[in-house]
């Protein structure tokens, strides 16, 4: 699994108009998810992201992770993240997986973080066309890919 991770000062999803997830501080995390990945994969990554030191503490360092600020994190489904580009100038998505394996790992993936904080975390919709607005705060981005455990 591939995840991108931005700290936010606020940050929200639309479909159709209609907003389905809206949080202030925390995290918007944009999943993809391949055909090698597994639940192992999405349950390291919701332990790592969960306990990201990425927030800063009394003296401004970043020292805090989600849990210890009490943030909130949205979860949106983003096949993109596997976009092969070597050639031509049209992404192949050839690794990206399929609904029938990428839900029930989005979905894993969505628990795991869930357990973690010890409270609900907000989600767009999988496969959706999806407005995501977020203010991002630092800048702080951060891309992991769970096959690459450095």
């Amino acid at each position: 699994m591939k995840v991108v991770i931005q700290r936010v000062s606020s940050a929200s999803v639309t479909i159709d108009s209609k907003v389905v997830a809206d949080i202030q501080k925390g995290l918007l995390v944009l999943a993809g998810i391949e055909d090698l990945d597994n639940q192992e994969d999405s349950n390291w990554l919701a332990s790592k992201i969960a306990n990201l030191r990425i927030f800063g503490d009394e003296n401004d360092v970043m020292n805090l992770s989600v849990k210890d600020v009490d943030g909130d994190i949205i979860v949106v489904s983003q096949f993109t993240l596997h976009a092969a580009t070597k050639k031509g100038n049209r992404p192949s998505y050839i690794k990206a997986s399929k609904p029938e394996i990428a839900i029930p790992l989005y979905e894993n993936f969505v628990l795991q973080l869930e357990k973690e904080l010890g409270k609900k975390v907000q989600t767009g919709v999988f496969g959706a066309d999806m407005k995501v607005l977020l203010l991002n705060d630092g800048p702080v981005t951060i891309v992991i890919d769970s096959k690459n455990r450095e």
